[in-house]
């Protein structure tokens, strides 16, 4: 399950407690700018629990150094050896305009910062004089073992050659399916070992139609301005066509067949049928998304341990 940005931070206790005591594998902490720290939210996750592994989606690339970036994961895996999954993306640019940290070239950025994070939690000295990231001679001095894979937070086609040769996998944001993450691993080139996670916006109701009517919203926000996850699918111009003439209401009763490549929407079975096709599809980490709703987050965490148990 993912923690949303918008949730107190001490609620992060609770998640991962029953999370982990219901068999749930993974929590995903989300950090956005401003909103809750993602380092400060995955320490407090680890300190509670004893299997529960802890993911980070994602830390933007240029906020923090690449040092410091490298020194918070090292410290995470002391705090929970081999449960630390970290994600490093672009950011938002307007919130790095924000900051004053707006990179010229956010590829060139995430591509020097996650190269210099894996050589460092590899146990590297390591000196580089790049266009975003400096270092001289700099080593942790208690770098994991095995270092944890550090993924990408990505969506486009350069991007995902770019974490094909600078990061151990992708994470992809809510909203993507089978045909996307396909798409996705093809554009990476799929290297040995290579990690997907993927995260998905459940509605789980008895009855289909209601579910969907209930996200019809949701999915025409993602319409609006269609990205790579909806450009991926192969009735993608069929789709469009249809908002574009009879707006959310047409989405409510679209195919079954096209819900199930957003999300596990629809009953239990759907939300397992979503769930499947994404593992074949090759998803190595699949997190439900809730919304940015307390007590409607703390309801699902019902169908996340149920789905867990599938």
């Amino acid at each position: 399950m993912c923690f949303d940005r918008t949730f107190p931070a001490d609620a992060v206790l609770e998640f991962a407690r029953r999370l982990e005591s219901g068999g749930a594998d993974e929590l995903w902490i989300i950090e956005d700018c401003f909103y809750t720290s993602g380092p400060s939210l995955a320490a407090a996750a680890l300190s509670v629990t004893e299997r529960l592994t802890v993911g980070i989606g994602i830390l933007p690339a240029v906020v923090r150094t690449a040092a410091m970036t490298a020194m918070e994961f090292a410290t995470l895996h002391q705090l929970g050896p081999g449960r630390v999954i970290p994600g490093i993306g672009h950011g938002v640019q307007s919130w790095m305009g924000q900051m004053g940290v707006r990179p010229r070239s956010p590829l060139t950025a995430l591509e020097e910062v996650l190269m210099a994070v894996r050589r460092l939690l590899a146990g590297e000295t390591v000196t580089v004089h790049g266009d975003y990231v400096t270092l001289e001679k700099v080593a942790l001095a208690a770098p994991p073992s095995p270092a944890p894979p550090v993924l990408a937070g990505v969506r486009g086609t350069r991007s995902m050659q770019l974490a094909g040769r600078a990061a151990d996998g992708v994470v992809l944001a809510e909203g993507a399916g089978p045909a996307y993450l396909r798409w996705a691993l093809e554009a990476a080139g799929r290297p040995d070992g290579f990690v997907a996670a993927v995260f998905a916006s459940p509605c789980i109701m008895p009855d289909r139609r209601e579910a969907q009517r209930t996200m019809a919203p949701w999915l025409a926000g993602l319409l609006d301005q269609p990205g790579p996850a909806v450009r991926a699918l192969p009735f993608a111009d069929d789709l469009l066509a249809r908002y574009a003439q009879r707006g959310a209401d047409g989405l409510a009763d679209m195919p079954h067949e096209w819900w199930n490549e957003f999300g596990p929407i629809g009953t239990m079975d759907d939300a397992r049928a979503h769930l499947a096709g994404l593992e074949a599809a090759g998803a190595s980490h699949v997190a439900l998304f809730p919304p940015p709703d307390l007590a409607i987050a703390r309801e699902q965490i019902a169908d996340v341990l149920e789905l867990a148990r599938r």
